[in-house]
């Protein structure tokens, strides 16, 4: 699949997806929403971390470290909703023979990196 499989649907922001993937048929669990959630809000905090040790003037590598540990914690939770998304919307999308799911799923993972 190739970006030929991809249609715009935001003039406003200009972001493209694919048309075969635009709403979750199957709605998140409480215990998984809560838990990105948490995640979110904990990576909230870090940010706010951040920005009080600039705030200190604190030493470079002090607040590098943070930074890290920050887009760690991003990483960790992009792949997280990767997962739900391949074992929820990617697989109901391949059950109905839509297959143009796999290509939106690589241009998902391709903005991971």
């Amino acid at each position: 699949m190739d970006g030929n499989n991809i249609k715009n649907i935001s003039e406003k922001t200009g972001e493209r997806q694919s048309s075969c993937c635009h709403q979750k048929s199957t709605p998140r669990g409480q215990e998984e929403l809560k838990l990105l959630k948490n995640r979110l809000n904990r990576i909230t905090g870090q940010l706010n971390g951040i920005g009080k040790m600039l705030d200190e003037n604190r030493y470079c590598g002090d607040i590098l470290v943070q930074v890290a540990a920050v887009e760690s914690a991003l990483q960790s939770l992009a792949y997280r909703i990767l997962q739900e998304h391949m074992e929820s919307c990617v697989v109901e999308e391949i059950a109905k023979g839509n297959l143009d799911v796999i290509g939106e799923t690589v241009e998902l993972v391709k903005k991971l990196k």
